[in-house]
């Protein structure tokens, strides 16, 4: 299975960003087959690749940032615990996000076990603009209704096709077209074309996610050696 995490071998180490560069550019079918081999950076650069959209989905489901990161994470665990369950006749990208779609509804009514997560961090101040108008349209997209929500972030938000969105819900391509036209319908023309061109939208930060990634690696069996 998987190496534990070690300090010689953390995230800033000169040889996981050599090995992480040699990874993050291979096709996920190569990554998957590597990360069941127990290659722990083929895992990192999967975990790397589609959190932002995993938080995503989660957020479009559960109403705080907290419970959608514990949300992915358990997702990931979840998806890296027994790879020998996806099949490649689908897409990885697609079976990892239902997996945090069904995850997320799993845990919609269930609070946060206490001491789950670490604290988070207090951010920065942003450019004053920018962060409002993103808290104005992520507020016109939590006002969605949940069923229209979660196609409206992954089609606009997150940008992929009808096909795959199908595919992460578990819907057919009709129900897609129809949930995103009746989504639009319920904003203005010109909050949509905001957040067309509005990048990072419930977006997870870049801190956040490596934090979330050692967790997953540190809870991931060791290889035998």
């Amino acid at each position: 299975m998987l190496d534990p995490v070690t300090p010689s071998r953390g995230p800033d180490s000169p040889v996981r960003r050599a090995a992480a560069a040699g990874t993050d550019h291979l096709p996920d079918l190569l990554l998957v087959e590597r990360a069941r081999a127990g290659e722990e950076q083929a895992v990192a650069a999967l975990i790397r690749r589609y959190g932002g959209r995993l938080y995503r989905v989660a957020r479009s489901v559960v109403p705080d940032g907290e419970r959608a990161e514990l949300i992915v994470q358990e997702a990931y665990l979840t998806a890296f615990g027994d790879l020998s369950r996806y099949e490649p006749t689908g897409k990885f990208a697609a079976w990892l996000t239902r997996l945090a779609y069904q995850q997320a509804h799993a845990r919609r009514d269930a609070g946060v076990p206490a001491g789950a997560l670490p604290p988070q961090l207090p951010q920065l101040p942003q450019a004053g603009e920018d962060t409002l108008e993103r808290r104005e349209l992520e507020h016109a997209i939590s006002a969605l209704p949940e069923v229209f929500r979660t196609v409206f972030v992954l089609r606009i938000v997150e940008g992929i096709s009808g096909i795959e969105t199908a595919a992460c819900l578990g819907v057919h391509e009709t129900t897609v077209r129809t949930r995103l036209y009746r989504a639009q319908r319920r904003l203005t023309a010109a909050t949509v074309l905001r957040v067309r061109s509005l990048p990072a939208l419930l977006e997870l930060p870049a801190a956040r996610l490596e934090q979330l990634l050692q967790r997953v690696l540190s809870h991931l069996p060791a290889a035998p050696r």
